[in-house]
């Protein structure tokens, strides 16, 4: 039984055609991925069915911060699962055991101590966030929950999926974040209206769905005990593979991270304009990412057959993978747009019932809805790179996005053209680096073919 599934372990990375491959492996991704995004969109949407702005934007605030703890769970989940993917393509599975357990207790000490450090420093905090006196309140509650109680549950929730599916099993990796996600759907209108606890209840509820989702991913390592390599056993740890981690999880947890900071710094900005911008930059953003998201999971489906082909050396199957990739991204990205450029009203509505906030969000969407291609694309090169080990290049090019050019051209943006100036600024951004992506995924390509080792 062992070797049938190890052949048809060997088929999936090897030898299964390129469509059906990347099918198999990223659709129960995306699907994950979608699910994902509607439970970070539900704290959102029950919340503005109270009817408060104030309540809506005190979401907005925390939710950059929030984000940070997926920048941890890709530092140390994706630069495992990465690790473990060129280890099965170089047929080296001993150590696996090891990679994995530094991923999930490394990532759990580093998130506890990340966790504790935003609550004694959540005064100046929320003050950077941009907390108004009359949505402070709100916002700390959501910060308690969320990111200091919920913070380790959220970053291992994404760590021990992003293992499983390092190994090919795509369908377990997403069924544990779709579980959480849908039970995060039920519980919010159970504790904000039934339980009366309002944004207290949303973060209670996201907190408490990610803790479940950890206890159903414990139980598929348990069942699939003989078909993983993988352990969450503790004296397994070591700290022999941080580099190896840290070189291709840091290029995932920069973007992150950076393209956190770029929140905060916009929410910054905007809350100088008032609340309502401020919670109409914050639906904007968290429905932005649907399509981010779809681009997100069909990253990391590939990224296993990319690694596992890169380790052994069959690059012209690996730049098929890619190459295939891409086109699917941009296709579903021209879906995207024409439904959120026709529907924004509608959408925002939906959110927001309150019209002054769901007006000014329906005209930031449909210019921010404009860099979907050029990020999903930008988004494909940066995870490529990260599958073959690149982390540094992946790195310089996650750097110049989020960081060397996106935040100093909000500033410049807002000071110039205002408001709407800073929601234009990310597609100036792409615009400037695709250029730049491409031509370093065209570098990559031709260092390999110089080797003498086949390209197509």
């Amino acid at each position: 039984m062992k070797a049938m599934e190890e052949d048809a372990e060997k088929y999936l990375f090897e030898a299964m055609p390129v469509p059906k491959a990347v099918a198999t492996l990223a659709i129960p991704t995306i699907i994950s991925q979608v699910v994902t995004m509607i439970y970070n969109l539900a704290d959102t949407f029950f919340v503005g069915q109270i009817g408060d702005p104030l309540m809506v934007a005190a979401v907005s605030l925390v939710s950059p911060w929030f984000n940070l703890l997926t920048a941890l769970g890709n530092l140390f989940g994706l630069g495992g699962s990465s690790l473990i993917s060129r280890m099965m393509g170089a047929q080296n599975h001993e150590d696996i055991k090891y990679v994995s357990v530094f991923s999930i207790w490394g990532g759990t000490a580093v998130t506890l101590l990340f966790s504790l450090a935003t609550w004694l420093a959540r005064v100046p905090l929320l003050n950077f966030l941009g907390a108004s006196p009359d949505t402070y309140g709100y916002a700390q509650e959501y910060l308690l929950w969320v990111v200091v109680l919920g913070g380790v549950p959220t970053m291992v929730n994404l760590a021990l999926g992003h293992l499983l599916r390092s190994e090919g099993h795509a369908k377990q990796a997403s069924a544990g974040m779709m579980f959480g996600g849908i039970l995060n759907v039920v519980l919010d209108p159970v504790f904000i209206f039934a339980f009366h606890l309002d944004v207290a209840g949303a973060a209670i509820a996201t907190a408490l769905s990610n803790t479940v989702s950890v206890a159903f991913f414990i139980i598929q390592y348990i069942r699939l005990k003989d078909k993983t390599a993988i352990s969450l056993n503790p004296r397994h740890f070591t700290f022999r593979f941080v580099r190896p981690v840290f070189s291709v999880g840091l290029a995932s947890a920069l973007a992150t991270t950076l393209g956190n900071a770029s929140n905060m710094v916009m929410v910054h900005l905007a809350s100088g304009y008032g609340d309502i911008p401020v919670a109409a930059y914050g639906v904007v953003k968290r429905i932005d990412q649907f399509p981010l998201n779809v681009s997100m999971g069909l990253c990391q489906g590939f990224m296993p057959l990319v690694g596992y082909n890169f380790a052994s050396k069959d690059y012209g199957r690996m730049r098929k993978v890619s190459i295939f990739s891409w086109k699917i991204a941009l296709v579903m990205s021209a879906c995207f747009i024409a439904c959120f450029a026709i529907f924004a009203p509608q959408i925002l509505h939906l959110f927001i019932p309150e019209t002054q906030t769901s007006t000014l969000g329906a005209s930031f969407w449909r210019i921010a809805c404009l860099a979907v291609p050029l990020t999903s694309v930008n988004f494909l090169i940066s995870y490529t790179l990260q599958a073959m080990g690149k982390g540094i290049q992946s790195a310089i090019l996650t750097s110049c996005r989020q960081g060397l050019l996106n935040i100093p051209m909000l500033i410049v943006m807002d000071l110039v053209f205002g408001l709407y100036g800073m929601i234009w600024t990310q597609l100036v951004v792409e615009i400037i680096m695709l250029p730049v992506s491409l031509g370093m995924y065209s570098h990559t390509f031709r260092g390999l073919n110089a080797k003498g080792k086949p390209c197509m």
